[in-house]
């Protein structure tokens, strides 16, 4: 089948998630790959907000603009999203709504009927059905799935209201209904990556987790709590400041642990980052932006936070920047988190963000880390005097952890000795240290993965993002190179310490990043020899997308 975009829009508490969730699950167990994403506003009830679809023969991992059919659940939901609607697109709305070509739906009057106005979801979903090429027969046994637990009567009332919807739906569009398109095997999983970061977390060692619920990063430490199974203790604190020193707590006591944080409660850690820093402590923080400053847009989509997060905490130390770009990225570089953090006793910081978040991907495997490691720490027995901060070649020091032997472990916030206790020694001891931990970040730097190369030995433009960018970078890159265009993509999971970077002669390079000020790019002409031509930020709330790119190159 071809590309179908469908927006399902409506206020908030009107279930649009709902009607969004079955027609994708439908889909999926129809054999198509799905993508899905999420807009809406920051309130319980009203305002606009939509669910988005994507379904095709392969899989698309990015959101698109525009849709070929609009379900409207009310009038104020038509006239909001009909804008983006394609030449040629359908509406389906309530049938009180007036206006040419419209499939009108009396939802609430065929759920009644059914016996429920809460069967009004169902009714719609049915009615997208003939729309969208998806067999009433494959959205009948996703409803029976999806509300089984309730009973008979309301998996029974459920499919009746749809079947409804998918008839009154049907005598409208008469010639204009779609063919439904014939199965396929089911072969993808479904999923975001705030859904994998707690399953990598856990199956690479991580036992504590501390965090302070804050959009949109609270999916994770809630899927931690639903799921006691994954062995890892889940603590809401009083506050960001009590959760990060929570983390570093159990990592003393030898636990791999972490925390997870939006922009607010990110800033609210700065001064523990720093302590994390001077007491080499391998901690793993997930920062998933949103808009800013302050409250800003807590619903909301952007990269805004990556200059933030580099320089986060006061003094020198290293840390390390991962940013995903779609779930299996997220299990990777969850895994690499813990281990880089561990090798080199510094903190890194995960940034992810709402699309991450909110956004479900199609992929047909995803994998865990096999070689996933616990903690790492020195053997007690071989040390015979233990100095927590001793001077080594790498700035690497042994480390044990609180009662794991008769050792002495010293942890201290105050300039040090090797030892651990606290010194104004200006001449040899303090220098010394900062180098120690400086060191560390020479080293990391050549421990760093270089960007994912895509069609840059040939490109005349070479466009450069980062994290969640990669879909839409990926999606742009193709249409372009099939109007004939000599294009490639450069795309950074591993942000800091930048990898060294060799430009290419008369290559033009092209940042693509969700905020306004190019944080990226600026960090690329000021780190290595990349020279960046143009910049394309997105600073809406919404995510990049692959219109967003060809319209800005164009």
């Amino acid at each position: 089948m071809r590309d179908l975009s469908i927006f399902i829009a409506g206020a908030a508490g009107e279930g649009i998630q709902t009607i969004g969730d079955v027609v994708a699950r439908a889909f999926l167990r129809h054999g198509y790959p799905v993508f899905a994403s999420q807009e809406f506003e920051s309130r319980i009830r009203g305002g606009n907000s939509s669910v988005r679809i994507r379904i095709g023969d392969e899989a698309t991992n990015a959101p698109t603009e525009t849709a070929d059919v609009l379900l409207a659940v009310n009038a104020r939901a038509l006239e909001h999203y009909r804008p983006a609607l394609r030449p040629n697109g359908l509406s389906i709305a309530p049938d009180e709504v007036d206006g040419a070509d419209l499939v009108r739906v009396p939802f609430a009057e065929l759920a009644a009927e059914h016996g429920s106005a809460i069967f009004a979801n169902a009714v719609a979903a049915g009615a997208l059905c003939p729309a969208i090429s998806l067999p009433l027969t494959a959205l009948e046994a996703t409803l029976a799935e999806t509300f089984a637990d309730k009973g008979e009567k309301t998996v029974a009332g459920n499919v009746a209201a749809a079947r409804a919807g998918f008839a009154v739906a049907s005598d409208q569009l008469a010639d204009r209904r779609a063919d439904d398109v014939p199965p396929q095997p089911n072969r993808y999983a479904f999923t975001s990556a705030h859904d994998v970061i707690p399953i990598a977390a856990a199956a690479s060692g991580c036992r504590f987790i501390a965090a302070y619920p804050m959009s949109p990063s609270t999916g994770i430490i809630t899927a931690f709590a639903r799921h006691p199974e994954l062995g890892v203790f889940a603590e809401q604190a009083e506050d960001e400041i009590a959760a990060i020193h929570m983390a570093l707590g159990a990592i003393a006591a030898g636990a791999r642990a972490m925390t997870a944080t939006s922009g607010g409660g990110f800033a609210l850690m700065t001064e523990a980052i720093s302590l994390a820093g001077m007491i080499e402590t391998p901690v793993v923080i997930v920062l998933a932006q949103r808009p800013g400053p302050a409250t800003g847009l807590p619903t909301r989509t952007a990269q805004e936070d990556l200059l933030f997060a580099l320089r986060a905490g006061h003094g020198e130390f290293p840390k390390v920047l991962l940013a995903p770009s779609d779930p299996q990225s997220a299990i990777d570089l969850t895994a690499r988190a813990f281990d880089l953090a561990d090798r080199y006793q510094t903190p890194v910081i995960l940034l992810t963000d709402q699309y991450l978040a909110d956004s479900r991907f199609s992929l047909e495997r995803l994998t865990l880390p096999a070689d996933a490691t616990g903690a790492r720490f020195a053997d007690p027995a071989a040390l015979d005097d233990y100095a927590r901060y001793r001077f080594t070649d790498d700035g690497i020091s042994p480390r044990l952890y609180f009662g794991q032997s008769e050792h002495l472990v010293v942890l201290d916030s105050d300039e040090h000795t090797e030892t651990g206790h606290l010194t104004e020694d200006l001449v040899e001891a303090r220098p010394a240290m900062v180098e120690k931990r400086l060191e560390k970040g020479h080293r990391l730097t050549r421990a760093i993965a270089p960007p994912a190369s895509d069609g840059v030995e040939d490109a005349d433009l070479v466009l450069v993002g980062w994290g969640s960018t990669k879909g839409a970078i990926d999606e742009a890159v193709a249409r372009l190179r099939a109007d004939g265009q000599r294009i490639g993509a450069l795309h950074f999971t591993e942000l800091w310490p930048l990898p060294t970077i060799e430009p290419r002669d008369g290559v033009r390079y092209w940042t693509v990043e969700g905020n306004a000020t190019g944080q990226f790019a600026g960090l690329l002409e000021s780190s290595t020899d990349l020279e960046i031509e143009g910049r394309i930020g997105r600073y809406d709330g919404l995510p990049i997308t692959a219109e967003t790119i060809l319209e800005a190159i164009s």
